[in-house]
């Protein structure tokens, strides 16, 4: 059985902890038990540690509690939980929120490492022997003579009871702390933001997925799940019926309702007769029976499963603070009426896992659309905010921004949305939103995914999304950017700028479509699109799609790396629309302001600029450019050249160069 906590060490651990009771003084400042520290805001400081106990107070550096949630039960305004190195395994549920002017604080002790994780350590493993596959042949025939008989021959697969639950698609199973991955073919390989692929062939259509390779006997892959992905959709469903050579989906995917030969990528899994490589793992949740391919004997690694989500549940909380907080297997989340909630330096890993994308149904935007409201680290309600974080590893997002008037700056963000669904480095929705100075990279689609919503009883304002570095975009999904934003809202003057957005990386072998660094789609207007920087992107820094709703008066300003235009040029399809002081060639440009926009002042693509050093990535303006001295002012967009008129493009000449990315 999975127990939630550790079991208590033996006395002798308190002479081990001595070294971090060492550490830990400095925040006591040798304050006595019933004084309240400086500092505090009249606040008490309690601690918690592995060594401790739930009844020792907690009021000492020798009574600290064992959990953290005993010290989320008894903290009050004002008062602060420093925490000891150490994992802890559980779900913080705070009693109570701080005040705007006595915020609770939960921080990591001086030099602490903590983490908290929604893993447990998966013990029992005994060797499959020829006998047990026999017996799992009564149930699944397709297991005798299979790769996975093979690997239990040759000693590589081991077994355990482990109850994880009835649904396969939300079991994550790790081995020293890295992420294994389930049974499947084609074998993935560990990275899955750069897994090894398998395409349609000749002869797919519909919901037939016609493959040459797929040399497993009929029947074989019946009642499988299948992952299949092509241009901007992700999906999953079952395999009705299987031969040689072709599998027959339940379903076509979604939004296509088609499977593209060449170009759709698909996946099986859900038998166990692919267990056969490195980091697969098969788990039974009829017989609760866990399997796992490994080399050697599982008990000499740390062979864990996720079985808390929530590390820390802030759904209902206000005016708290968490400093210095690893997590593991785990996220934190806000809720809709949270506000003065600061998180600052979480380290977090494997925020969120699921396989099944589709759940069940056809429909195109809930597919598409998985994991973008409640995954990776969410925060919602008003005047929230997360800095100065690292955050990775997740099947989508690495950051929900939900609600209005929250915050995230300073973020490193990698190797999220590895399902490749409109989940992002971080997704922003409601309004009135800021998002600066982050570095995200290595992300399924997008690195920025920017909705518009609004909350309840408060008046909506503009996003700012500026100074951010975002790159290695687009991996596993088509028709996106490093900012990505849709469909046909009015964005109230919301501001995309100082951004540097470059290297989109479109999945290898298939036919690559609309990769830009910003990209406004189907029929979004009313955005400021300014003095931002790309390179390396299909469709060049912006483009604007004004299929749908049309692409009405948007400001797209001083950026430098050419942009794309696309159905802007029927009558009244891009009226108000503004395309000034931009250095890069523009694709669409014939006929473009027939929709109603106007384009002014653009550096033409055959012209030069002359940057300091392009190879470099300087894009700076030289002496001699000719794009200075050549932009209509705009106040607030292109100020601080030393010329008399300002520049074209995203730096202006003489000005200090501006930065972007996470300031650490």
């Amino acid at each position: 059985m999975l127990t939630k906590r550790l079991s208590r060490p033996h006395r002798g651990l308190w002479s081990a902890a001595a070294a971090v009771l060492a550490s830990m003084c400095v925040v006591a400042s040798a304050v006595p038990a019933g004084a309240h520290p400086a500092g505090a805001k009249n606040g008490r400081t309690y601690y918690v540690a592995p060594w401790g106990r739930d009844t020792a107070g907690g009021r000492t550096l020798l009574t600290p509690f064992r959990n953290i949630q005993e010290c989320a039960d008894t903290a009050a305004p004002g008062d602060t939980c420093v925490i000891a190195s150490g994992t802890y395994e559980e779900t913080v549920v705070p009693a109570r929120s701080g005040t705007a002017e006595k915020p609770i604080t939960y921080r990591a002790a001086p030099g602490a490492k903590v983490t908290l994780s929604g893993a447990t350590q998966v013990r029992g493993w005994s060797p499959v022997t020829g006998d047990d596959v026999v017996e799992i042949g009564r149930i699944d025939p397709y297991a005798l003579n299979s790769a996975f008989s093979e690997a239990v021959e040759a000693g590589r697969v081991y077994s355990t009871d482990v109850d994880l639950g009835s649904d396969v698609t939300t079991v994550q199973v790790f081995t020293d702390k890295k992420m294994g991955i389930e049974a499947q073919w084609p074998y993935p390989g560990l990275d899955l933001l750069d897994p090894e692929l398998q395409y349609a062939g000749a002869g797919s259509a519909d919901a037939t997925i016609a493959d040459a390779d797929l040399t497993r006997p009929a029947g074989y892959w019946d009642g499988a799940r299948a992952l299949t992905s092509y241009w901007y959709v992700s999906a999953t469903t079952t395999v009705k019926s299987s031969g040689v050579g072709s599998v027959e989906l339940d379903a076509a995917p979604p939004c296509g309702h088609k499977v593209v030969p060449k170009d759709t990528r698909y996946s099986l899994s859900g038998k166990i007769g692919e267990l056969s490589n490195t980091g697969e793992w098969f788990y039974d949740p009829d017989a609760k029976r866990l399997y796992v391919y490994s080399t050697d004997d599982p008990a000499l690694h740390r062979i864990e499963a996720r079985t808390r989500p929530l590390a820390l549940d802030l759904t209902n909380i206000s005016h708290t603070k968490v400093e210095g907080i690893d997590l593991f297997a785990s996220t934190i989340r806000t809720g809709p009426s949270s506000t003065g909630v600061t998180l600052d330096g979480i380290t977090g890993r494997y925020l969120s896992h699921y396989t099944d994308i589709t759940r069940g149904t056809t429909d195109c935007g809930s597919s598409v659309t998985r994991g973008v409201g409640d995954t990776g680290i969410v925060i919602d309600g008003t005047h929230n905010k997360i800095v100065n974080s690292d955050l990775s590893l997740s099947a989508g997002n690495g950051i929900a921004l939900r609600g209005q008037n929250n915050t995230a700056t300073d973020n490193v963000i990698h190797d999220v949305d590895y399902l490749g669904t409109y989940a992002a480095g971080i997704a922003v929705q409601g309004n009135s939103q800021t998002v600066m100075h982050n570095t995200i990279h290595r992300v399924g689609r997008s690195g920025i995914n920017l909705q518009w919503g609004t909350a309840e009883g408060l008046a909506p304002g503009p996003d700012r999304i500026a100074h951010n570095d975002i790159s290695q975009y687009a991996r596993l999904s088509l028709d996106t950017a490093g900012i990505y934003t849709c469909c046909s809202a009015d964005m109230m003057g919301s501001s995309i700028d100082h951004n540097l957005l470059h290297d989109g990386t479109p999945t290898p072998g298939v036919t690559p479509f609309a990769v830009a660094g910003v990209y406004a789609d189907n029929g979004q207007s009313n955005l400021v699109i300014a003095n931002n920087v790309g390179w390396n992107n299909l469709e060049g820094t912006v483009m604007l799609n004004g299929l749908g709703t049309g692409s009405h008066n948007n400001g797209v300003y001083n950026n430098t790396g050419g942009m794309t235009l696309f159905y802007v040029k029927e009558p009244g399809q891009s009226t108000g629309t503004r395309i000034y002081n931009n250095i890069g060639a523009i694709r669409g440009l014939a006929g473009a302001t027939d929709g109603g926009l106007v384009l002014s002042n653009n550096l033409p693509a055959e012209t030069d600029p002359l940057f300091v050093d392009a190879a470099q990535r300087d894009f700076r303006l030289s002496e001699g450019s000719p794009a200075r001295n050549q932009a209509i002012p705009l106040p607030g967009i292109n100020d601080g050249a030393t010329d008399a008129t300002p520049s074209l493009g995203a730096y202006q000449y003489g000005a200090p160069k501006w930065t972007a990315g996470a300031r650490r």
